[in-house]
């Protein structure tokens, strides 16, 4: 164990609700609505489908702020898995995070920023690999100057954010191009298949808020801080994410939306004219960089964890008077280089990352549901600041939606799959190295 300078109280729940936000609030929503909209085809399996994400991440918040609140460490999932399973399985969990999961996230919207970017200020044939990088690079100096700087770029740039989603909502309601028939495509059902696949897509739309853990040392209210945050930020998004599928199902109606590629950005051009495709691109990169910054300042957390705990990784177990751990910011902003380098390369960059991430992120999320349980039976005199209202039906909810995603991200996964495996299959192999000292 380190002796370092320790995570103070710092953040307040709006602050932590603000992380929440950009978390979750990333691209997603100007990509998937079409998704969702080609499968279901009907304008209240639509909205009802969003409805139905926003209820179970809400499951699975009061879920985490039972841990969070029980257990509050800097190491958020880590330091779960490690109280519920040992040592070993949090290490893997450590590594997978530090090489696979946070680093996938930042090179998933830095390279989603890039191209929005190049369509502003072009950089010649490689732009939005160079956009991704710099931005990542810029994103994690500023964190690493302190936790002062982050959370108030952080404040700043889900501000902007909200303001440009509810501009898509404004400008969608004020368009009404959609005839009453067009709103409602279809009457008929939906398959199952294609209504559990349009909800993979809107869960994975909703994702990012399990983060929030990692910032439950710093909390200023240690008690029900978390569970506010947790609950106002994924309100916040649900409501917005609703308004956002009506006002697109009033312009385009439900059969169009599943026909577009670039939904939000059509809208601008409905709305706007051509000229307004730097508008629509300046509010996608303004998602991404709150994405960005929030995933930086919840990434380095687990790293900080792992350091303090594996003496092979002790040099990133260090955090600094500036209120964060710079040696761990420094190393996942490496790694991510390195990935959005890498998937330059690559026919189609994004989705090779999202293979990448999704299986091995999903995995661990589902021992972590599983431990809620493994950590009441181990400790029945703890002390629970939150308990999960109906416990044990909501947890099993969760377990069971959680499951399900992690068998979709494999049946759909590619080549990309077995690259984020064999990364956790080396973190096993350093495991026995390690377990040697």
């Amino acid at each position: 164990m380190n002796h370092t300078t320790s995570p103070k109280r710092s953040l307040t729940t709006f602050d932590i609700g603000a992380l929440i936000i950009g978390t979750i609030l990333g691209a997603g929503i100007f990509r998937v609505p079409s998704m969702v909209a080609g499968q279901l085809n009907n304008e209240y399996f639509i909205i009802g489908a969003w409805l139905l994400g926003g209820l179970i991440s809400i499951i699975g918040a009061l879920c985490y702020a039972e841990l969070a609140t029980t257990y509050p460490n800097v190491g958020g999932e880590y330091h779960f898995l490690q109280k519920a399973y040992g040592r070993r399985l949090a290490f893997l969990y450590g590594w997978a995070r530090s090489i696979v999961i946070v680093t996938g996230s930042l090179g998933i919207l830095g390279i989603t920023l890039g191209d929005y970017m190049t369509k502003i200020v072009p950089l010649g044939a490689y732009s939005s690999t160079i956009w991704a990088m710099l931005v990542i690079i810029v994103l994690s100096v500023l964190n690493a100057i302190g936790i002062k700087e982050g959370k108030t770029a952080q404040n700043f740039l889900t501000v902007l954010e909200v303001l440009g989603v509810i501009g898509i909502i404004v400008t969608g309601f004020l368009v009404q191009g959609a005839t009453p028939q067009e709103i409602q495509a279809s009457t008929s059902q939906p398959s199952f298949g294609a209504a559990s696949l349009a909800l993979v897509f809107v869960l994975l739309t909703y994702g990012g808020w399990n983060e929030a853990a990692y910032v439950s040392a710093e909390a200023v209210d240690q008690r029900r801080g978390i569970l506010k945050a947790l609950v106002l930020g994924i309100g916040i998004v649900t409501l917005l994410y609703i308004l956002v599928n009506l006002s697109l199902i009033q312009a385009f109606g439900a059969s169009k939306m599943g026909q577009s590629n670039a939904l939000a950005s059509d809208l601008f051009d409905l709305a706007y004219g051509h000229q307004s495709a730097i508008i629509f691109s300046a509010i996608v990169v303004f998602s991404c960089l709150n994405s960005i910054n929030a995933t930086i300042i919840f990434g380095s957390r687990s790293s900080f964890a792992l350091g303090q705990d594996w003496k092979l990784f002790s040099w990133i177990g260090q955090w600094d008077e500036s209120g964060s751990p710079r040696k761990a910011i420094f190393l996942q902003c490496l790694i991510a280089l390195v990935l959005v380098f890498g998937a330059s390369f690559a026919r189609e960059s994004f989705e090779s990352v999202v293979e990448f991430t999704a299986p091995v992120f999903w995995f661990f999320i589902l021992l972590i549901g599983i431990s809620l349980f493994i950590l009441r039976k181990k400790n029945p005199d703890q002390e629970i600041p939150c308990p999960v209202p109906f416990y044990p039906v909501l947890p099993i909810i969760f377990i069971l939606t959680v499951a399900w995603l992690l068998w979709s991200s494999l049946a759909y996964s590619g080549w990309g799959a077995l690259v984020g495996v064999a990364c956790l299959g080396v973190g096993a192999v350093i495991l026995l190295f390690e377990s040697k000292h």
